[in-house]
């Protein structure tokens, strides 16, 4: 899907051309992993890959939405935000004007044709950027007033409470506030933000998808976060200045170790150490040294491997398989975890030779189509020019 077939399936399917084109991206996550929900740092970028709608104001009140790429349909005749019980792509679309209603933002009725780019189930947040996406061009429309932030805090509420998944911000607030050729370092406890130069034209980033999730992320989720907020109760009986883990330095935690139990020993230490390797990592990407930025990834992977516990066969092997390659500079898992896909810093007149190779060990260790996603990065939501 792109912008001229977005824009022909709207006139065809509403007969008319549309007053808008909207662009919402896809993200990374270069480094930066589980450290959101400790108040520390994250560093996304929106990327090359994105959902694009097509949608114009109706003289009602009606939501009229169209996905292009499934041929299903939505309408809610009233206009009112109607919530469906069972599992429905709407329920994104929905969640986020339902969160704007409930601010007192009424905009009129929409009709709306959207189409993707976005691999799905590749971990690279669709679901952000639809409900960032539709905000956005409802904005634009009905001129709401709403600042960039305000769309990122009302989409992130819509998944949160309409959806009824408990995700962070990191998400929605890549695939809005994305800058080309960047990534932005998000304070996930106050919500400030820099961005990075990612400006090294002789290396690519390339995701690999195992293709796989494992029903384990949801349930050991929930018990990472629980561990960390053990660590976190025991570590404040020594010092009442720590809130969460990142008020903990690796110095400190290093110190009271034998206060732990060993396995939220294990959840604080990759955390704590994260947080840190994000703030190394701005550092080299200012000094364009890019050999440091891997050697932080594959330090982040060990230590989701061996201390946070999240990762899974599958994604070992295809980072200790990127590892054994002299051409990437860094590889991790990313995500929540147990699957997914992993992202490769790898040189860029190597890249053709690195996906064949990934692809023939993958496919000859577990049988399985390895699917590869160079990716760029780009500009966050955006409108288009006809």
């Amino acid at each position: 899907m792109d912008k001229i077939s977005i824009q022909q399936c709207f006139q065809e399917y509403f007969g008319r051309a549309p007053e808008i084109l909207v662009r919402a991206p896809g993200r990374i996550n270069l480094i930066g992993e589980h450290t959101d929900y400790n108040a520390g740092y994250v560093l996304p970028g929106a990327i090359d890959k994105a959902i694009w709608f097509a949608a114009s104001k109706r003289t009602d009140q009606a939501l009229h939405f169209y996905a292009a790429d499934l041929e299903e349909s939505f309408t809610s005749e009233n206009g009112e935000v109607i919530f469906q019980r069972e599992k429905t792509w709407a329920n994104y679309l929905l969640g986020a004007i339902s969160e704007a209603n409930k601010d007192g933002i009424h905009p009129g009725g929409i009709n709306v044709v959207f189409g993707s780019d976005i691999p799905l189930g590749a971990g690279l947040s669709s679901s952000a950027a639809l409900e960032s996406g539709v905000l956005f061009l409802l904005n634009e429309l009905y001129q709401l007033g709403l600042s960039r932030m305000d769309i990122v805090k009302l989409a992130q509420r819509g998944e949160n409470e309409f959806v009824g998944m408990k995700c962070g911000i990191m998400d929605m607030f890549a695939s809005v506030m994305g800058k080309e050729n960047h990534v932005v370092r998000l304070d996930c406890r106050n919500l400030q933000y820099d961005y990075f130069p990612f400006d090294a034209p002789e290396v690519s980033l390339v995701l690999c998808d195992s293709g796989v999730k494992h029903a384990l992320v949801d349930s050991e989720y929930n018990t990472r976060r629980a561990e960390c907020e053990e660590g976190v109760r025991i570590l404040q009986t020594l010092d009442a200045g720590i809130q969460r883990l990142r008020d903990v330095s690796p110095e400190f935690l290093a110190l009271h170790t034998s206060v732990l139990p060993p396995v939220v020993y294990q959840r604080c230490k990759y955390v704590v150490e994260e947080i840190h390797r994000v703030k190394q990592a701005c550092e080299a990407l200012v000094r364009h040294d890019m050999a440091t930025l891997g050697k932080l990834m594959f330090e982040t992977h060990s230590g989701l491997q061996r201390d946070y516990q999240v990762s899974c066969p599958e994604m070992d092997f295809l980072v200790e398989e990127a590892r054994k390659n002299s051409s990437v500079l860094g590889a991790r898992m990313m995500g929540g975890g147990f699957g997914g896909c992993t992202i490769n810093l790898v040189k860029k007149e190597a890249v053709p030779d690195f996906i064949a190779h990934m692809q023939e060990a993958y496919q000859e260790n577990y049988q399985r189509k390895l699917k590869t996603y160079p990716v760029q990065l780009t500009n966050g939501t955006e409108v288009l020019n006809g």
